[in-house]
């Protein structure tokens, strides 16, 4: 997810970079919304420091005998407001999310413009490509060698679920094995 606060600090710099990849710009409402969410949540903390307030006068008032009603009815609409506040602030931010989070990433200044990857440019090219002819996908091969198991996976689990046994289920397990031992 983007930065909220490097979005406040340059909206039209993030509106610019989308741009690049042919977006429209949403800075400025995202902004708009953040904006609104911040003042409520410096209205709800002005509220609890006078809650917090209201519960020291309510307990210096039950001390000394004195009538607390007033005091009691004022933090009780304060702690309504409260949760409508922090309800608002609460809404604000699921806007926010789910404005930023369908945003793709910001792009590095060295990529070309473009909305997708035919925009991209080959600097070099290392060697002559091969070309294999019958060359078959590493599943086919795994079920010809009888190594994988797809329809037996299937049964089992359901779709997109292989097992896989003999050489290549220990060749599996050796290399989880060598991540683990790497790594702890």
């Amino acid at each position: 997810m983007h930065d909220l606060r490097a979005l406040r600090a340059d909206p039209e710099g993030f509106d610019a970079n989308l741009a690049r990849r042919g977006i429209a710009g949403v800075a400025a409402r995202i902004v708009a919304i953040d904006t609104d969410r911040r003042a409520a949540l410096g209205v709800a903390q002005d509220k609890q420091a006078r809650r917090n307030a209201l519960a020291k006068e309510i307990g210096t008032s039950r001390r000394t005998g004195a009538d607390t009603s007033a005091l009691e009815a004022e933090a009780t609409e304060i702690r309504d407001a409260l949760t409508a506040l922090e309800a608002r602030a609460a809404a604000f931010d699921a806007e926010i999310k789910a404005a930023l989070e369908v945003l793709p990433n910001l792009l590095d200044p060295s990529v070309p413009d473009g909305a997708d990857e035919s925009g991209n440019v080959v600097l070099k090219t290392v060697g002559e490509p091969r070309h294999l002819d019958g060359a078959r996908e590493h599943f086919e091969l795994g079920e010809a060698l009888g190594l994988m198991d797809f329809e037996r996976a299937s049964r089992m689990s359901g779709a997109r679920f292989t097992i896989l046994r003999g050489p290549l289920a220990r060749l599996e397990r050796a290399l989880g094995q060598f991540m683990l031992d790497l790594h702890t």
